[in-house]
This record gives C-alpha cells, structure tokens and sequence, in this order.
C-alpha cells in the first residue's frame, strides 16, 4: 500500500515547467479586470428609488449579464414597497440556487454516469473525471459565466466562488466529519491523502503564482489546466499498480437517501387508528400537490428540452417533445440580443425549428412508449449532457448576475458575496452527501469522503478556472490576458494552505486518525479566514 512520493516529485517538476510557460515573455496584453460599473457605483449618490430608476435608465445596462435587468427591477418597480422588491429578488436567488443545483443533480450527472457506462470507464477513472465534473457543476459554469460572460468584468466573483467553495470543503466539511468521526478513530489512508493533499497544494500555489504575476498566456492557461490531467493519471496510476480500492458505491448514499425520504411515514405504525393514517396520508398528499404546484415552472422547460434516456424515467412522448424543442431553446438563446425581426434572427429561429421538427420525426419513429432505445444511445446521451450543460449555464448566467446585482444594491463588494453566498450554495451538497457518507457507510465511507473533499477543490481549481482562463487567453490568443492582483484573494489562499498544512500535521500526529482535534482546528481556521474577510468588506464599505 505504500505509495511512493515520486508522484509528489513528479507534479512539482510539472509546477516549475508550468511557471516556465507562464513566465514566457508575452506579446500585447490584454486586460481581465473588473470591469468599470459604468458608472453603476454612482447608483449611491442618489438616496431615493424614483431618482435611481430614472438614471438606470439613462444609461446602459451597468451590472446585468442575464436575462433580467434586477437594479431597474427593484428601483423601477417597488418604489412603495423596498422591502418587498428585496425579498423578492431573495427568494430568485433561492429559487436559482435550486435551479442549479437540482439541474447538475438530475440531468448533468445523470448523463454524465450513463456516458461513463457507455464508455465503460473504470470506476477510478469515472470518480475523477466525469464524477467531478458532475459534482463541480456550478463551480464550473459560475466561473465560465464570470470570466466569459457577456461582463467579464465579474470574474472575480468567479474566483472567489472556487476559493471560497474549497476553503469551506476543506475546513468545514472536513472539521464536520472529524468532529463526527471522533469516537470512531477512522483512520484514513497515507498514499491518497498524501497525494491529494500534495497535488492541490501544487494547484493553489499555481493559482497564485498566476495572481501574483498578474497575467497569463494561452500556453500558460493550457499548462495550468493539464495540471488536471496529471493528477488524474496519478490517481489512476495509484488505483492501478499502488493497490488503492476504488470501487465504493457511491450512489448508495443517494439511494439510501432517497429511499428513506421517499418511503411512507406510517409505513411501521401498525398500531395506530386508521383514521389518523387517512388524515396524515391526505396532508401528505396536499403537500405533495403544494410542492408539484410550485415546482413545475421550474420543472417543465427543463424536462421539455433536456432528452433523458434512463430506464426509471423514460417517457416516449416527452423525449419526443424534448428533442423538438432543444434545437428551439437554443436558437432563442442564440437571438436573444438581436432583434428579433431581422433577417439574420429569422434564419436561425427557422433553422432551429426545422431541426427540431426532424429530430422529432425521427425520434418518434425509431423508439418505443415501453423502454429507452438501446440502438444510438451515444446521440441521446450527448443531447442530454448538451442541454443540461445549457441549462446550468443560464441558471449560473443568472446567479453571477443577480449576486452582481445585489452587491450594488447593498453596497457590499459582489466579489465577498462569491466567497460566502455562492461559494456555501454551491458547497452544500458536498457536505451533505460527504458527512452522509462519512457516517453511514462505514470506514470505507469516510475514506471516500475524505477523498471527495480534496478531489474536489482539485477539479473546481484546476479544470474550472483553468478552462475559463483558457477560454479567455484564446479570444486573444496570442496576447496576453492581464488579472489585477487582489491581495484579499491571496489572504484566502494563505488560510487555504494552513487549513491544508493542520490538516496533514495532525493526521501524521495522529497515526491518520481522524480526531477532534483537526476538526476543531480546520473550524477555526475556516473562521478567522471568513471573519478577516467581512471585517475588511465592512472596513470598505465605510
């Protein structure tokens, strides 16, 4: 089992390689810096909504990349009635988190793990790959959004959420289960944490050499991102020749959850009258209604224009609408800016819709109402990953813009609401699923989900804002693209690093167990970051 630390030597000598494209002379730069409000800030120098409304209007969109404009939203709409403009725009941000979220959940890794069958990828290399990148999602298309959006402007919104998403996966997360795990003396394995631990301290400080340099090329960018790949050959190296077990189920977790949130609440209660079963049973089916009722806006579109395949949810009909209607939302989205009765819009909105005819005639003529097609599986699946990757791309669109939005509004920097707000709603599933794991399956378990808190970060660091710099560095390939330095940023990946270097001191000192201790420590630490960070949040403001 002993994993040798040639792996550790081998991803510090692909660093220094990196640091040397990086640090190759560029030509012209060209900068990616946050970008200048036009004139948005000057929204505080008027203290009533009427008069913010009116200059909204006399100016260009100044902090909206979505589909809704919030600032003209609120300022324009709930001149009688602040409060309830703000509680409004609240409850959208809840409703865009679940969006999100339950869009990655349900459709993206759904045809991410049909794809990984399909390609019958081993389980080590489906966790970290396409398991990543499902569990990743938001991290992904929040960072895409904010660093190649309509206003790239906001990518420090995007940077914050990766930082502030792996700080709280790799404090709080990891404190939680430690803390839980206490009594247990889990013990987790040397090799791979050893190897996770060393590879995402080779990640952050990639990361800040980049931030500390202040800018960065094409080559640099792809040297950064393949940083990803490394770590996944090591991780599929350790699993094939280190003896590294690999194949825990992890959608037992989610099996088990769903099951017992799904089974009757009397199922077991044999002894009580039946008339309180018939009431209980009739509230619970009222609320099911209530929650169908308020869910299916959001549930529709998506079920009508993302294909699903699976056997548990097929239905010939919808899937025929769903890839009739694919090619029509994504000409929509791609019109959306023109005007919509010039020559060029017509042309793609009938392209579109003829696509989309044919894809249905097609689909209704080669499948069946009993089960899935089992012939051309691949076109399904690549729909599906397609307009799932589509649909979290809007929801995250919209998320950067209305935590852009609401940084105005309350004049707080929306770069602090990246590091809390959508960093912890896009983090809350991790803790869920990895503290769920951690105490329900046993020291396998926890091993797992140990491994998912680092494996994770690594993905979200590397592979997300790897690919938005590459992104970026191509539109002006082969300048350079210019990242103002944020002290603040590198603050965040200071306490990173210590959260990491407590982490490995303690387990070492502790024979690998996990204990109290680290817990209560990693907490600690995820608190002082945080705590510094709102202080000098307040300290501007003021």
């Amino acid at each position: 089992m002993g994993y040798p630390f040639s792996s550790v030597r081998s991803g510090y000598s692909f660093l220094i390689l990196f640091s040397c494209l990086l640090f190759t002379s560029p030509v012209d730069s060209s900068a990616l810096r946050p970008k200048s409000d036009n004139n948005c800030s000057a929204l505080n120098h008027f203290h009533d909504y009427k008069s913010k409304c009116a200059y909204l209007k006399s100016i260009d969109p100044c902090a909206s990349q979505g589909f809704i404009d919030y600032l003209s939203f609120l300022y324009c709409n709930f001149d009688g009635f602040p409060l309830l403009g703000q509680s409004l725009l609240f409850l959208w941000l809840l409703v865009l988190f679940y969006v999100l979220g339950h869009t990655a959940s349900e459709y993206f890794c759904s045809s991410l793990e049909s794809l990984s069958k399909l390609l019958t990828l081993s389980p080590t290399v489906a966790g970290v790959t396409l398991l990543s990148l499902g569990n990743g999602a938001p991290d992904l298309f929040a960072s895409l959004v904010s660093f190649m959006g309509e206003s790239k402007g906001t990518y420090d919104v995007g940077l914050n959420t990766v930082v502030g998403g792996s700080s709280f996966v790799t404090c709080v997360v990891v404190g939680i289960i430690s803390v839980s795990l206490h009594r247990r003396r889990v013990r987790i394995e040397r090799s791979a944490f050893i190897r996770d631990v060393c590879f995402f301290c080779a990640a952050v400080g990639s990361l800040a050499l980049i931030l500390v340099y202040g800018k960065i090329n094409l080559w640099g960018a792809l040297g950064f991102c393949s940083l990803y790949a490394v770590y996944v050959v090591f991780v599929y190296l350790s699993w094939r020749f280190g003896g590294e077990s690999c194949e825990f189920d992890v959608e037992s977790v989610h099996k088990r959850g769903s099951n017992s949130l799904g089974e009757p609440i009397l199922e077991q209660r044999d002894d009580l009258d039946e008339d309180v079963v018939v009431v209980v049973d009739d509230g619970r089916c009222c609320w099911k209604l209530v929650v169908w009722v308020i869910t299916l806006p959001l549930y529709l579109p998506r079920r009508l224009t993302i294909p699903v395949v699976s056997e548990e949810r097929w239905s010939k009909p919808i899937a025929v609408a769903s890839v009739t209607f694919a090619p029509v939302l994504l000409s929509f989205l791609w019109n959306w800016k023109r005007n919509p009765t010039s020559f060029e819009a017509g042309v793609v909105y009938i392209t579109g819709c003829s696509v989309g005819i044919v894809l249905g005639v097609v689909a209704g003529a080669t499948t069946k109402k009993s089960h899935p097609p089992k012939k051309w599986l691949l076109p399904w699946l690549v729909g599906g990953f397609v307009m799932s990757m589509t649909w979290s791309y809007i929801s995250a669109q919209e998320l950067v813009a209305l935590l852009t939005s609401l940084g105005y509004i309350f004049g707080v920097s929306p770069s602090i609401l990246g590091l809390t707000v959508l960093a912890w709603g896009n983090s809350i599933g991790d803790l869920i699923t990895n503290v769920t794991m951690a105490l329900h399956d046993g020291d396998e378990g926890a091993q797992v989900a140990v491994s998912g808190c680092y494996a994770g970060p690594i993905f979200n660091t590397l592979f997300a804002l790897g690919v938005s710099l590459v992104g970026c560095a191509w539109e002006i390939y082969p300048s350079s693209i210019v990242i103002k330095t944020d002290p603040r940023v590198l603050e965040s990946l200071g306490f990173l690093v210590i959260g990491l270097v407590w982490s490995f001191l303690v387990l070492f000192s502790n024979r690998m167990r996990l204990g109290a201790v680290m817990g209560i420590g990693l907490l600690v630490i995820y608190l002082a970051s945080l705590s510094i960070r709102i202080v000098q949040t307040v300290g501007d403001s003021h």
